[in-house]
């Protein structure tokens, strides 16, 4: 007898740019899969604007938190009205504290490194400097102050995410990335805490690492690293640096991780020069939707979801034109899905 799969409901953010055309493509393979998801749709960015003149109306919002899991592609927040980002507003309103982004090497990518990277990067994602508190330019416009607020709380709990989430994987390192030599305060307390919550885990070897030293590092030797767990800004810094190490953003997905909601998202902006024609890379998507399968227990759909994709790659089957290939986003997403 076939055992019927569980059935999730998942909010669909269809984006703005090629938003829609790589979340339908991400769509098709995953309903090929069988994993007993319903899809409810949403809108955000420009497309909500559009439609009810709100960048975030009440009702995409609801659906997230009565679904509690989002998959979403790029949003785009118009320059010089609403939110500063709609990603940090979504974050904020949903505490998605832990910012998760893979960095695997592909085969047959343009990429510095085809093969030897496999790490994760987890970024504190609710506070520090990106978050823009206290911004104030003087009346004279020749000074500008920018408050950064670095909490215990906020550091323990994105520290201990990184430490389960190396036992969880079965990865052994985890890397604090930090500036305390001169921020003695805030990164002083995130180093600090992160030492304290590391003790509880002599399971997983710890070792501590400059943030400046650690993008040199990554340039030169970036198969030291397992997992990189650091604050805010230099979480985005970092995080884009490794998807430059492994062939771009194309092929760089992010998890937003909270105690009662979690989004899954393409990192890559909604490139409007390429919108309508079909030539977007979905990988980053689907990579995506390979976390948020993890996230639901879905161990094993998502690491053949992650397979097919290599093989897809491996085989040069109706790849985009980023990658070489003169498929386009629909028959690269039909070449995965034959495969898994």
């Amino acid at each position: 007898m076939t055992q019927t799969p569980a059935q999730h409901t998942i909010t669909v953010l269809r984006g703005d740019g090629i938003g829609p055309e790589i979340m339908d493509a991400a769509l098709f393979v995953l309903d090929t899969m069988d994993l007993g998801l319903q899809y409810e749709y949403a809108d955000a960015g420009l497309a909500a604007l559009e439609k009810v003149g709100e960048l975030l109306p009440a009702a995409t919002m609801d659906s997230i938190r009565k679904n509690r899991i989002a998959l979403k592609s790029p949003l785009t927040t118009p320059v010089g009205e609403g939110f500063s980002s709609i990603n940090v507003e979504l974050r904020k309103r949903f505490d998605l504290y832990a910012n998760v982004r893979p960095a695997k090497s592909f085969p047959n990518t343009k990429s510095r490194f085809p093969s030897g990277v496999d790490l994760i990067t987890v970024r504190e994602n609710t506070e520090g400097a990106y978050i823009g508190e206290g911004q104030m330019l003087s009346e004279d416009g020749e000074t500008a102050v920018l408050t950064q607020k670095v909490t215990r709380r906020g550091s323990e709990r994105i520290a201990r995410y990184a430490f389960e989430l190396a036992r969880r994987t079965g990865r052994k390192k985890v890397t604090v990335v930090h500036k305390a030599n001169i921020l003695k305060s805030t990164s002083g307390l995130f180093l600090k805490t992160a030492r304290a919550v590391a003790a509880e885990y002599p399971d997983i070897q710890c070792n501590e690492m400059i943030v400046d030293n650690c993008c040199m590092q990554l340039v030169m030797k970036p198969e030291q690293f397992d997992i990189i767990v650091t604050t805010n800004l230099f979480g985005d810094i970092i995080s884009d640096l490794c998807a430059g190490l492994v062939g771009g953003l194309g092929l760089a997905p992010g998890a937003n991780i909270g105690t009662d909601a979690a989004i899954f998202e393409a990192v890559h902006g909604s490139a409007p020069d390429i919108a309508g024609k079909g030539v977007a890379n979905p990988c980053a998507l689907l990579l995506a939707a390979a976390q948020m399968l993890d996230h639901l227990g879905m161990i094993d759909k998502a690491e053949k979801l992650r397979a097919a994709i290599i093989a897809t790659l491996e085989a040069k089957d109706s790849l985009t034109p980023d990658l070489g290939g003169e498929g386009n986003t629909m028959s690269f997403a039909k070449a995965i899905a034959k495969r898994v």
